[in-house]
Order: structure tokens, then sequence, then C-alpha cells
């Protein structure tokens, strides 16, 4: 059910809520969140559902604040979509125009679910600080998206200078699976020390350059980080060490190879994430992620950015000199510009 309410008031807004709740149903039942999305017209609808997928495991109510032009009347025009339209979640879309546009904290907080944690999302462009902007400090977490800015590697620099516990990036959710199975294959034997590492990714890649500061910051070692060309993710990982090295190599985005000694290659699937579970997976947490404060803040000073390559599909080949990338990496490409 989708039910619009053109020039209205949260006032407005909430008394058609109550009515919607008692012909409907208990909407907030089960709600564990609000989740609010700071987003411009032009990507609102792919973020709701995106929001929407991810509900389904984490039921809230999904707010989508959307500021249009400063100039002109004051307008809000709201939008609510509950039931088959919105998932497990209910919607609540926040059009605003005039000086109202500059003013979207004091719309949203009257339509917050009361004593519920607030998780705030910029599925693009955020503020420069967002633990100060006016939505930032409402909300227990807060996430941002440094691959959709248009320098990706000056935007996790702006994350690190003004990072405050509860914030988090997409570019970090996207490599939980990397990070994943790099710890595992070092619990298996040898046990030994890895003494240097390199990571190649894509050159629009922040995914690329959190692993390798995470490498940095969790082995102590040194972390050389090769550029790939744009589009193609993260594309392989060594960790070097005196008898066995280990090397997870995904050359097409798609299935990755784990090699390790004289073990045989392991083929794994590893598909870029696409953004519902990328999401769905921070809204699981609501603490701060420490691993992530540190790679961030420490991890990023500490690696050696080792300039451009092109990306190996043989795992056991030497970072940077491969056999199959010419063909790899423009393949990749052309499924989509993925940053993980």
């Amino acid at each position: 059910m989708i039910v619009d309410l053109p020039a209205t008031t949260t006032a407005a807004v909430n008394k058609k809520m109550v009515k919607l709740r008692n012909d409907v149903g208990a909407m907030t039942l089960g709600r564990v969140l609000t989740l609010v999305i700071v987003v411009d017209e032009a990507e609102t609808e792919s973020a709701i559902e995106a929001a929407s997928d991810a509900s389904r495991q984490h039921p809230c109510r999904i707010i989508a604040l959307v500021s249009g032009s400063m100039r002109g009347a004051n307008r809000l025009d709201a939008q609510i979509r509950v039931g088959g339209d919105a998932g497990a979640s209910e919607v609540i879309v926040l059009r605003l125009s005039g000086a109202l546009a500059g003013q979207g904290t004091n719309v949203v907080v009257p339509l917050l679910l009361p004593d519920s944690p607030v998780v705030a999302w910029w599925p693009s462009q955020a503020p420069p600080d967002v633990s100060e902007s006016a939505i930032g400090a409402m909300a227990q977490r807060r996430i941002t998206d440094a691959a959709r800015a248009a320098n990706p590697a000056t935007e996790l620099n702006r994350r690190a200078e003004s990072y405050q516990p509860g914030d988090t990036d997409l570019a970090w959710t996207r490599v939980t699976l990397w990070r994943g199975l790099l710890a595992a294959a070092l619990e298996q034997p040898p046990y030994e020390p890895v003494v240097s590492a390199a990571v190649t990714g894509a050159s629009d890649s922040p995914s690329a350059d959190l692993l390798a500061a995470w490498l940095a910051q969790t082995l102590k070692c040194p972390v050389t980080l090769a550029r790939s060309r744009a589009g193609t993710g993260v594309v392989s990982v060594r960790l070097v060490r005196r008898s066995a090295n280990i090397d997870l190599a995904r050359p097409d985005g798609a299935v990755a190879a784990l090699a390790q000694g004289d073990q045989p290659v392991r083929r794994i699937s590893l598909a870029r994430r696409d953004l519902a579970e990328c999401l769905s997976e921070e809204l699981r947490r609501l603490d701060p992620d420490e691993t992530y404060a540190e790679t961030l803040t420490k991890g990023l000073a500490k690696v050696d950015n080792g300039g451009s390559v092109v990306a190996s599909a043989d795992p056991k080949a030497p970072a940077g000199k491969a056999s199959g990338a010419k063909k790899a990496a423009p393949a990749a490409a052309r499924k989509g510009k993925s940053t993980s």
C-alpha cells in the first residue's frame, strides 16, 4: 500500500500512520530500529529498495529524507509505504523544499520510533564529518560509502580524520568475506608469522585500501598496495611467510582461488556483495566497530602504495606479474563498476 500526502505536515503524517496502524495492523511491532536515509532524488528508489531488502532481517522504520531546492515556498511532500510495498519495514519518504530543505532534523524527529536506536545512512555523498551533522548527531550508527565519492582515497582520509565511535563505511563491509578467508587460512599449518603482504585492487576501490590497512594493522608487517584498472575491485592478496605463502586471487570478480604452499588450489565463491547484503550486515550491530576504527585511523598510514599492475589470474604468480589479467580485468569491468 502506498499513500501520498502532498503539501503536508509531520503531524498529518503521524496521524495517517496511526490510522494505517488501525486499518492494517500494528505495523511497529517487532521494529528494532529507525533507519534514516539521507539521499538525493535520483537515488531514492534504489536506496529504499536496498533498505527494504535489508529490513527482512532487521525489521525497521525507514525514513528517506530527500532534500530538494531551497528556493521557493516551504513544502513537505510525504509518502507512506506499508505492506508489500515496504518489505518487512514501513517506509516514509519525505521530500523537502524551500527553507525546510535545510531542516531535515526537525522533520525527522517526530517520526522516529520511540525508545529505539537510530541508524543514519548516506548512500552517496556524505557530510565531511557525519557525526557532527544534524542527522548523524542523533544516530547510534552512521553508515557512509566512500566508493560513491568523487575521490574515494580522499574520502577515506576524511573519514579517518573525523572518525567517531559508531561511524562505519560500506567499503569496509565489502571486504568482510576476504578478511574471513585470510584469517581462516592463517589458522592452518604451518603456523608462521607473515613477513610481508601485497594487495592488488582497482584504482577506484577504497575496499582495497581498507583491506591492505587491516593487514598492516593486524599482522604488523609491511604491506604494499598495487593498483589494477578501475572497475576490477579487490583482485588478489599475497601473504608472504618463510616456507609457504598464502595467495588469494579473484580476477573475474566471482570465483577466487586460494593457494597455500603445496596444497591443492581451492576454488571459492567470492562474488561481489550487493548493496542490500552489505547494509544488512551493518544493521546487525549498533556498537562501535573497533577493528574498523583501528584500520581506518591507524592502518591506512602504514600501507605502501606500490603503483599500477595488471591483475593476475594465477594465484601463485608473483604480484603484478600475471598471466591472465589483460582478459580478466576488462571482463570484470564489463560486469559493472564495483569496488570490492
